[in-house]
């Protein structure tokens, strides 16, 4: 009791639903900062999964540089390091309740950090993958195996596509949602729809996209409810020695053969700003030279973040 008579509460009294209120406003890094150490009311209120539904790293980028050799970057050691402490203490106050995993596109993962978090995030649904340079195959194969409640994944462009999807498909029976952000060929489309036939929601805005591919797509996957293209370069491949030419719109038998979709987003518009600069950017996206966050953006509601 204070002299005026009034009694006075300490912060590790107030109850833990408010706590966890109050916490909810706190951005990732606020959440890592050792707040849990205060007492052992306010770890609670830090593990409670209401905090944790989501792990949202998307402002997390790595230090580093370009270099000629694979992978291609080198991540500042203590960049790493600072990743490394992030995720370990994110992780264990989350206690396998995270549900959707979010990395920014410029976040180079490990192996041994992929796999660290996917071993403790057994229950995630969606997750938006970091860049692949440093990961190697059995790195997302193991980590794969650990989702198998996955149902949506945003990824960066990838060399070797068949090996991941096949490795979606063994593991991810509930899997429906994909957003490619990067080049679309034949060499993704056709593993795609060996291995994801009952694929329902794709998109592939702000990329180049094969003729060939999208029209393989649109006669292959059948349970296809949401397809976009938004913004995106549709090339077509001739016989040579005529060289590939550039679709400036959709004809109408990729029209027709899209009309069985709920939703086929389409923009390829010169005033568009987003299709202008995808055409400057030759279907490769400079994310870091635009605003901030623009790459989460998706006409694709359920893809979009």
């Amino acid at each position: 009791m204070e002299e005026s008579g009034s009694a006075t509460r300490k912060w590790e009294d107030l109850n833990t639903d408010m706590l966890v209120e109050i916490f909810q406003t706190f951005d990732i890094s606020e959440l890592t900062s050792r707040i849990a150490h205060v007492c052992s009311a306010w770890h609670l209120a830090c593990c409670d999964p209401l905090l944790w539904k989501t792990l949202d790293l998307s402002a997390l980028e790595s230090t580093f540089i370009k270099i000629p050799q694979p992978p291609y970057v080198y991540v500042h050691s203590q960049s790493d390091k600072a990743v490394t402490q992030l995720l370990k203490i994110a992780l264990n106050l989350s206690q396998g309740s995270i549900q959707t995993l979010i990395f920014h596109f410029n976040l180079y993962l490990s192996d041994e950090q992929l796999t660290y978090t996917a071993e403790s995030c057994p229950l995630v649904k969606r997750v938006v993958m970091p860049a692949w340079n440093r990961i190697k195959e059995t790195g997302i194969c193991r980590a794969i195996k650990k989702w198998r409640h996955l149902e949506s994944m945003t990824m960066p462009s990838i060399k070797n596509p068949p090996y991941l999807l096949e490795e979606i498909s063994r593991n991810c029976e509930n899997f429906s949602k994909l957003k490619i952000m990067g080049p679309f060929d034949m060499h993704f489309a056709l593993p795609l729809v060996t291995y994801i036939p009952r694929l329902k929601v794709l998109s592939l805005r702000c990329s180049v996209i094969m003729r060939d591919a999208l029209v393989t797509i649109l006669d292959n996957l059948q349970d296809l409810e949401v397809l976009n293209i938004s913004h995106c370069i549709l090339i077509e491949a001739r016989p040579p020695p005529l060289p590939q030419r550039v679709v400036m719109e959709i004809d109408p038998f990729i029209m027709n053969k899209a009309n069985r979709l709920r939703e086929f987003l389409v923009c390829m518009n010169d005033s568009c700003v987003m299709c202008q600069r995808a055409r400057s950017d030759e279907g490769l996206m400079r994310w870091y030279q635009y605003e901030e966050g623009l790459w989460k953006s998706d006409e694709a509601r359920s893809l979009a973040l």
